[in-house]
């Protein structure tokens, strides 16, 4: 699948994680919650140490949000990206969408290994439904 058809298959139903959510409005762990708030739709933020951003309930993991998400963002370094994709693939998760400078290539083998569609190298979230600062 290409990615144009996997962006499209992301953005397709929510609700959506965004895992490296950040409290600091000029992160792009804010500004990708911001986004998917923006644009009308649910999104819940995921950090271990932060009870609240943008004046929603935060999640410590994937494995603590209320419902299940088909598709989460990931704003991580690459070396806890590794542990994201392998508690997205424990949880349901279908999409995976690794923000630029997030992706290992670990990550995507092992998501793409177990059936997970993932978006990496490139297209960021922000550009393609739209941020405005």
């Amino acid at each position: 699948m290409d990615d144009e058809r996997k962006m499209t298959e992301f953005l397709r139903e929510g609700p959506w994680a965004v895992v490296g959510a950040s409290t600091d409005r000029a992160k792009y762990g804010n500004k990708v919650l911001r986004c998917y708030l923006q644009n009308g739709r649910e999104a819940f933020p995921v950090h271990p140490r932060e009870s609240e951003i943008e004046g929603l309930r935060c999640f410590p993991d994937l494995a603590s949000l209320p419902e299940p998400v088909p598709a989460v963002s990931i704003i991580t370094p690459p070396a806890i990206t590794d542990r994201v994709v392998d508690e997205a693939i424990r949880t349901g998760v279908k999409h995976l969408w690794m923000q630029p400078g997030a992706e290992s290539s670990a990550a995507i083998d092992a998501a793409e290994q177990a059936g997970l569609h993932v978006i990496a190298g490139g297209p960021c979230i922000l550009v393609r439904i739209g941020f405005r600062e």
